[in-house]
């Protein structure tokens, strides 16, 4: 597994229509561009997917299509998690995970639960999974942090418990779990801007934003990192970096919504609570493209 879920994956958008509907056809594009330029891998129904606006029916559609699209060309993993653990057992037996690789769950937001709640959280969805899991550490969004120790904990008491999706931001916590972890256990960026600090210590790849829009440059950075090419590396990341801001300037997916639009590949729509960027970041982005 740590072979197969190595170097770029994508968290997939959900593309839009204008009224709002599921653009089914546009998500065949998508999977096609990423696979096209690169990615090792696709996740669905992410964070960057709007997945909290979307019914569990669309969720199914959105899933079935994009595992009809991608035809085994590359592994898929899906985002399935939320804060009660019972409900999430409950979605991985609704969806078809026959041709999904590994699991996405993020840790349970808004309850603010205890490191040993977190242990718990995991032992309950892992004791109802065929599948790997991947842990995801947001604490910006979940409004809790999995500590260090509760990573390398779970890793070594969760068997099925693979890796960890880590966007905390703090390098320490980060370079403490990749110093610490199992041999065989995944440490994958959850943050574009910090994905070559981290590949140099070691880190595994990436799920990004910016390879919805960028999956040819994207993927050359993170494959040389991985190889030890950081010159190379270095001079892609400095030339995406501006556009990594951009994608989060007016909150996500929006930003990278914008870009995918001008490079004609699907509607920069959203859905609510989320709102379009502003006609200053649109100006912002569209300068940045131009150069």
């Amino acid at each position: 597994m740590k072979k197969i879920l190595k170097g770029t994956g994508v968290a997939l958008v959900t593309p839009f229509k204008n009224d709002k509907s599921i653009d089914f056809e546009a998500i065949g594009r998508m999977v096609n561009h990423v696979i096209a330029g690169g990615v090792d891998y696709i996740v669905a129904l992410g964070t960057t997917g709007e997945t909290p606006t979307l019914s569990f029916a669309e969720r199914k559609q959105i899933l079935d299509t994009i595992i009809e699209c991608t035809a085994l060309r590359v592994p898929i993993v899906v985002g399935i998690g939320t804060n009660n653990p019972l409900e999430v057992n409950e979605q991985i037996h609704y969806f078809d995970l026959s041709k999904v690789s590994a699991i996405l769950s993020v840790a349970p937001y808004y309850n603010k639960p205890q490191q040993r709640g977190l242990i718990g959280h995991y032992q309950c969805i892992a004791s109802h999974s065929s599948l790997p899991i991947i842990l995801y550490n947001v604490p910006g969004r979940a409004g809790v942090n999995i500590a260090a120790d509760t990573t390398l904990e779970i890793a070594r008491t969760i068997p099925n418990v693979i890796g960890i999706k880590e966007a905390s931001g703090n390098m320490f916590q980060i370079m403490h779990i990749l110093h610490n972890r199992p041999e065989d256990f995944l440490v994958i960026s959850g943050d574009d801007m910090l994905t070559l600090p981290l590949l140099a210590c070691g880190a595994d790849g990436v799920i990004s934003v910016i390879a919805n829009a960028f999956p040819n440059e994207f993927s050359a950075m993170v494959h040389a990192g991985i190889n030890g090419r950081f010159d190379e590396a270095k001079n892609i990341h400095f030339q995406l970096m501006d556009l990594m801001k951009a994608c989060f300037m007016d909150g996500s997916p929006s930003g990278i919504k914008y870009m995918l639009y001008q490079k004609g590949l699907i509607n920069k729509d959203v859905r609510l609570p989320l709102v379009e960027i502003s006609k200053e970041t649109e100006q912002y982005i569209q300068n940045l493209l131009a150069r």
